[in-house]
């Protein structure tokens, strides 16, 4: 039976990435495509599950990990965003859903073995209700919540954020949770990503990890940790919480919260000076992080 340090259950989305300056990009993304490459990137061991309509099969050829360790199961439709960009940095835009795939099942996930299940979804409604607690007996459950809070109007597909209903009911089937600050304030009503971080485990999570333009931070209830982003650019941003959260996650498998935290932020800031999914090894981080982060010990 295979075993994977992480198995990344998530949709390939066909983005229409139009920035400020309305110059449309039409490019292959998604939270599971960034994951299993940051993971990858560093050594560790990743499978990607995902589900796509038969004639885009097409998109498959985005992932970076070995084709052995790709799942894809077949879905009525595949998901399909426009984001709309107002500024530079690209902090602030507009998403419209064009398409959705079809939920993740229990029954969809492979009979492998896995330290970590890596929830990485893109649109509410992605996963029925129920798998993190039917995960959570098969090993870690790691959750990024976008999923759990971005939701898509079924009139015109306009994105739009909303609390997670049943967040205290999950949280403690959770090990690795990954918000953003503005998803973490939605979530807790603290705008303090400390505060934020403490609350979320309290409710129950076992490991937080809040990202921000400017650091990442963890917590595991023991130590409050945060370490610096230092892109030199931005021109790559789209997936910089994915990018983040997978390096964190595998590295937290042989490494303490403060060496991940370290190999997490230097991922995201490497990755984040090109578009796409990060394609490095894990020695062009280990240079960045001697070039970049000499003073973080």
């Amino acid at each position: 039976m295979k075993h994977y340090e992480s198995l990344i259950i998530g949709h390939i989305s066909l983005d229409y990435n139009i920035d400020y300056l309305d110059h449309q990009i039409i490019e292959i993304g998604g939270a599971v495509i960034y994951s299993s490459a940051s993971a990858y990137a560093l050594g560790h061991k990743v499978g990607a599950v995902t589900k796509l309509a038969p004639a885009d099969r097409d998109r498959l050829s985005a992932l970076v990990i070995p084709e052995e360790d790709i799942f894809c199961i077949d879905s009525p439709t595949s998901t399909s965003i426009r984001n709309k960009y107002f500024t530079a940095d690209k902090e602030r835009r507009e998403c419209r859903c064009i398409s959705q795939g079809a939920p993740f099942t229990l029954a969809d996930i492979p009979d492998v073995q896995s330290d970590v299940y890596h929830l990485a979804g893109l649109i509410y409604g992605d996963y029925e209700d129920g798998l993190i607690e039917a995960l959570s007996k098969k090993g870690k459950v790691a959750v990024d919540v976008q999923a759990f809070l971005r939701h898509a109007d079924k009139t015109d597909g306009h994105m739009y954020f909303e609390d997670w209903a049943k967040k205290r009911e999950r949280m403690p089937y959770i090990h690795y949770l990954k918000t953003d600050a503005a998803e973490a304030e939605i979530l807790t009503g603290q705008n303090d990503r400390r505060i934020a971080a403490q609350m979320f485990y309290d409710w129950g999570a076992k490991e937080i990890v809040i990202t921000h333009n400017t650091e990442v931070l963890a917590y595991d209830g023991n130590e409050m940790l945060a370490c610096p982003i230092r892109a030199r650019n931005l021109s790559g941003r789209s997936g910089r919480g994915d990018t983040t959260f997978a390096a964190y996650i595998g590295e937290r498998s042989n490494s303490d919260m403060k060496t991940a935290l370290l190999y997490a932020a230097a991922t995201v800031s490497i990755k984040m000076e090109q578009p796409g999914a990060y394609r490095g090894k894990r020695k062009d981080i280990d240079r960045y992080i001697k070039e970049f982060y000499s003073d973080v010990k």
